[in-house]
């Protein structure tokens, strides 16, 4: 008969890396508590900020993620044993006392260290992703009692795959040799290299995710191998608390941003699946793979698990994010920088222009204001790190992947009823906005260490934000429309000294082009306001008095009602030609028809065609 999972647990062996991260903390703690049987957790910690492994260990179970425990079994934190390493060392950097001890005892290994920055170099992330993975790899080869061995991967480390299938994929480059290329060539060449080698791979994350995957695949003929895929995690559902979440990646540093109103415009596709997954449910997806691999005889080959949000009860980008404003506004946070709006939108040129106008120039001017106060400049610094998060994010929100995830179904299916609650792998019943509501709260209590004894605060601060906000855009809609206004107005003014190099004055009735052609000189210091209605109506006489008129009547006639009264244009008048008409014409002087230019109108419409207007 198979055990049950609490079951198989007790008396395991457990080596953990990556256990002081965000997913790390929630295995550690699910462990502890649902499998109080369990014989060891070995936690392997560096030494990190002038804190040696022991005391980050320390650290570690005093977070608020442990307090279940606390609450329970205090004694359970003596199951956890510190092994001080680095997996970017030869046999990760362990003593030979502890190398013997995890040889003797280990069963079952979870790796999840990795440095997850998207924007690392291609040399970091392959020494640390790739390099580390295969220390761990050819140390736990040794183990004597190993039964299964858990590689935490991420479901978008294929993404020329639009349709990510439960099984291994082969990286387009040889894992080895790119380890071999990073140990010895130069960073900067290496740097000019990497788009090359990514081809298809959104960054360096993803890029060597996917040469771990085959490296692990290599394994698979020494010892039980599974690999996990999780997709976006995020904030926990149920366990250890609702909307527990402890980092600013991916999506947190969105809601973060946008809710202090740094952040106002996102290139994303919001009719598209958003595929975020709670923490919770994937660490007990990974320790329910773990008691698979022990459960079921070994196949030879590596058990792969999609671990994504099925489609029965998906959300789009655009639901989640309009859930999460509408949560945000009724708990805000106490300190924003600017009041917090803004927008999706598909079209990456509106979001870069919107990206220039709200994050760019307010960034600069804020500095610069703070330069003349004698301040300390930060928002374009800052502004810089934001850019560089949504671009990474937002590869991810305008593009659409299936990935198959029958395989922790399966497995789900086959537990007790009791395990089905304690290990619940199912998000069927999650309910979205709720869980939203949990997000932003969690993130405002564990992220930004706000409690919630702040929000009516945060609301008062957040309705004077608003009111500024709503100033701030009278007060700049005022000035578009008055600058517009002034535009227009300068747009329909005409100076005289335009009509001394115009070639379209009608060649008939020279003197009296030269009077009018005077008239304009002697107006030089003045605009005269152009009448395109009395242009297009057009009159008998010039009455004395109204030079502006008389000026008016000068202008050529539209294009557009040139055509109708079957009017022809010659084609651009000869420059020299033109100067010397329109220098005789200022002087008074009388042009022959001979030297007066070409692309003069023919059978004007107006008084200019009835001759000369009475003196």
């Amino acid at each position: 008969m198979t055990p049950t999972v609490s079951e198989w647990f007790s008396d395991q062996h457990v080596l953990i890396t990556g256990a002081t991260g965000f997913m790390g903390k929630v295995l550690v703690e699910k462990l502890l508590r649902c499998c109080p049987k369990i014989a060891t957790i070995y936690v392997l910690v560096r030494p990190k900020r002038g804190r040696n492994p022991q005391q980050r260990l320390e650290d570690f179970v005093n977070t608020p993620v442990f307090d279940r425990v606390r609450d329970t079994n205090v004694k359970l934190f003596q199951k956890l044993h510190c092994v001080s390493g680095d997996l970017i060392q030869s046999e990760l950097g362990m003593s030979n006392d502890d190398i013997q001890l995890l040889q003797d005892r280990v069963t079952v290994v979870f790796h999840m260290a990795a440095n997850v920055r998207f924007d690392q170099s291609l040399k970091t992330a392959l020494v640390m992703n790739t390099g580390g993975t295969l220390m761990v790899l050819e140390l736990i080869a040794s183990f004597k009692r190993l039964r299964a061995f858990v590689h935490v991967s991420t479901s978008y480390c294929h993404c020329d795959e639009t349709v990510l299938e439960e099984r291994v994929y082969f990286a387009p480059h040889r894992p080895r040799k790119m380890l071999d290329l990073a140990s010895w060539i130069d960073e900067d060449i290496l740097k000019g290299l990497t788009p090359k080698f990514l081809k298809n791979s959104p960054n360096t994350y993803a890029y060597t995710k996917c040469l771990t995957e085959e490296l692990v695949w290599e394994y698979r003929a020494k010892f039980p191998i599974a690999i996990v895929r999780p997709s976006i995690v995020i904030a926990s559902w149920k366990e250890p608390m609702p909307g527990w979440i402890d980092n600013l990646n991916g999506p947190t540093g969105l809601l973060v941003g946008a809710g202090k109103g740094v952040i106002r415009s996102m290139h994303c596709d919001p009719s598209y699946e958003a595929d975020l997954v709670p923490v919770d449910i994937c660490t007990n997806s990974i320790i329910l793979t773990a008691w698979k691999l022990g459960t079921t005889a070994p196949s030879g080959e590596p058990l792969v698990l999609n671990v994504t949000m099925p489609s029965e009860n998906s959300i789009t980008w655009g639901e989640a994010l309009e859930m999460g404003r509408r949560h945000f506004y009724n708990n805000p946070f106490s300190v924003c920088l600017w009041y917090p709006d803004g927008g999706i939108t598909s079209n990456y040129w509106v979001h870069a222009a919107c990206v220039l106008l709200f994050h760019v120039i307010p960034a600069y001017l804020i500095d610069f204001l703070l330069i003349l106060t004698r301040g300390k400049p930060f928002l374009v610094r800052t502004q810089k790190r934001i850019a560089n998060g949504l671009g990474v994010l937002q590869y991810y929100t305008t593009r659409t992947w299936h990935f198959k995830n029958e395989g922790i179904g399966k497995i789900a299916r086959s537990l007790t009823s009791h395990d089905s609650l304690v290990f619940y792998t199912s998000t069927v019943d999650l309910n979205w906005s709720n869980y939203l509501l949990s997000y932003v709260l969690g993130a405002r209590k564990y992220c930004v260490h706000e409690e919630p004894s702040t929000i009516p605060y945060a609301r008062k601060v957040l309705r004077r934000l608003y009111y500024l906000d709503a100033a701030k855009n009278i007060v700049f809609g005022a000035i578009f429309i008055w600058l517009t206004a002034t535009k227009m107005q300068t747009s329909a003014v005409v100076h005289p000294q335009q009509f001394l190099t115009c070639p379209h004055i009608p060649s008939r009735n020279a003197g009296f082009q030269r009077r009018h052609v005077l008239l304009a000189a002697n107006l030089h210091s003045a605009y005269v306001p152009v009448s395109t209605q009395a242009v297009r109506e057009g009159g008998d006489t010039h009455p004395a008095g109204r030079p502006a008129e008389m000026v008016n009547r000068l202008l050529p006639v539209p294009r557009a009602q040139r055509s109708a009264a079957g009017q022809t244009e010659v084609g651009v008048p000869d420059t020299e030609v033109s100067l010397r008409f329109n220098a005789g014409m200022a002087e008074g002087v009388d042009v022959p028809a001979a030297e007066q230019p070409d692309g003069i109108v023919q059978g004007a419409v107006g008084p200019l065609d009835r001759g000369v207007p009475p003196a």
